[in-house]
């Protein structure tokens, strides 16, 4: 009977090159579409074919771990989901606790339970007594491992904060500047008219030229100017925000995953040649990485 080894132990041991296997451990377990635990580990067989997941079911049972065959669950980036498992199966499934022997009986008997109760569940002993996983059986796939590849690729992401771009300071200042205002003043100007005696008369008494000198005086009046300064308003100023939108355009390298398929030899699967190498791996059952499943 092949032994059923945690595949802990497995990566432990440096006899064995499980570098490319993706083990499960600690991803959330979910059934009957609620969460119901978490995945502690797996169960392979001796060169890490997996046939069992080791479910904690805390959610639905204290303190309580089943095996779930490994080809019942689907197993997605986020965690592990036995659609099919209800309650009342982990409640009749033997317990399981690290370390211990995992019997074909048991096998036998938590198989049955999780095939809804049916009494005949085909070829379930190996002629070495074992339990028989039906490898030979292609449309049993209670005990297969998923196959599953993931090409992933790279996508940018934009992510957008506030920020204090600037600040602007409103005042006031004075600003000078020269005006010209042409003004018009008056002032007076003497007149003097002369005018010429045409018949000259003599003037009486006697009169020394010279003698008794008069002299007239005449004021003349000017108009001044006087500049005075007078504010006014002349503009008036609100101050307030608006958003406003401006389109960048940000680039960088990005890189994706594309399926390498190398043939080699006559092996055909689904109308396409693979290689023997490809073929081997999954008849071995090794899980592909989370990074290389989609």
């Amino acid at each position: 009977m092949p032994n059923l080894i945690p595949l802990s132990q497995l990566k432990a041991d440096h006899n064995y090159d499980l570098s490319d296997a993706f083990d499960p451990t600690d991803l959330p377990a979910y059934a009957s579409s609620e969460k119901v635990g978490t995945v502690r580990g797996a169960l392979s067989e001796d060169g890490g074919k997996l046939r069992y997941l080791i479910l904690d079911v805390g959610g639905w049972f204290s303190a309580k771990q089943v095996l779930v065959p490994v080809g019942l669950a689907r197993i997605e980036d986020d965690g592990v989901y036995v659609d099919s498992m209800t309650r009342d199966q982990v409640k009749a499934m033997s317990e399981y606790r690290d370390g211990q022997e995992y019997t074909s009986e048991t096998q036998v008997a938590d198989e049955r339970v999780l095939r809804g109760g049916s009494e005949t569940i085909p070829s379930v002993t190996m002629p070495d007594g074992g339990h028989d996983y039906r490898d030979h059986d292609a449309s049993d796939t209670l005990y297969k491992t998923p196959q599953k590849l993931q090409l992933l690729e790279e996508r940018l992401q934009v992510n957008k904060q506030r920020a204090v771009a600037g600040s602007v300071e409103i005042g006031k200042r004075v600003e000078t500047h020269t005006e010209t205002v042409n003004v018009g003043l008056e002032h007076e100007e003497l007149v003097i008219e002369r005018t010429a005696v045409s018949e000259p008369r003599p003037v009486e008494g006697h009169v020394t030229l010279g003698d008794g000198a008069q002299t007239m005086r005449v004021e003349l009046e000017a108009e001044t100017a006087q500049l005075n300064k007078q504010a006014f308003v002349t503009e008036e100023v609100e101050v307030g925000k608006r958003t406003v939108t401006e389109q960048q355009t940000l680039s960088d390298t990005v890189g994706r995953e594309v399926l390498d398929v190398t043939r080699s030899g006559e092996v055909t699967v689904d109308g396409e040649t693979r290689t023997a190498a490809e073929t081997a791996a999954d008849a071995a059952g090794v899980l592909d990485r989370p990074d290389q499943r989609r």
